[in-house]
C-alpha cells in the first residue's frame, strides 16, 4: 500500500475516534451511559488489509475503577487526556500528508528545469 493511502487511512480513523471520544464526554453526567473506545493499531492493520468497519468497544467500568452511582463509566479527565493525543496524533498525519505532497510537488517542478 502507498504511505499517501496509508496515512488517509490513519486521518480516517483519527476523525472517527475523535467523534467517538466528543460523545463520551457528552455523555459524562448521563445515567448508565457507558464509555466508547477503538484499538487504533488494530483498525489499522483491518483497514489496510481491505475495507472494514471499525469496532467500537464498551466499557464496563472506569479505568483502574469502578462505574460511578448512576452506572455512567466515564472519567472526564481521561477523555480530554485522549482527545489531546488523538488530535496531536491528527496533526502530525496531516504534516506527514503535508510534507510527501511538497516532496512530490518539488521533484515535478525540478523536472521540469
Amino acid at each position: 500500500m502507498e504511505i499517501i493511502g496509508l496515512l488517509e487511512k490513519a486521518l480516517d480513523i483519527r476523525a472517527f475516534y475523535h467523534r467517538i471520544l466528543a460523545s463520551n464526554i457528552a455523555n459524562v453526567e448521563t445515567p448508565g451511559y457507558k464509555e466508547k473506545d477503538i484499538d487504533f493499531r488494530k483498525e489499522l492493520d483491518s483497514l489496510m488489509g481491505g475495507p472494514a468497519n471499525i469496532e467500537v468497544k464498551v466499557k464496563d467500568a472506569i479505568d483502574g475503577g469502578m462505574a460511578s452511582v448512576d452506572g455512567n463509566t466515564v472519567s472526564m479527565e481521561d477523555q480530554i487526556v485522549k482527545m489531546t493525543e488523538n488530535t496531536l496524533m491528527f496533526n502530525s498525519l496531516v504534516q506527514m500528508i503535508n510534507k510527501k505532497f511538497s516532496m512530490i510537488r518539488y521533484a515535478i517542478n525540478e523536472g521540469r528545469k
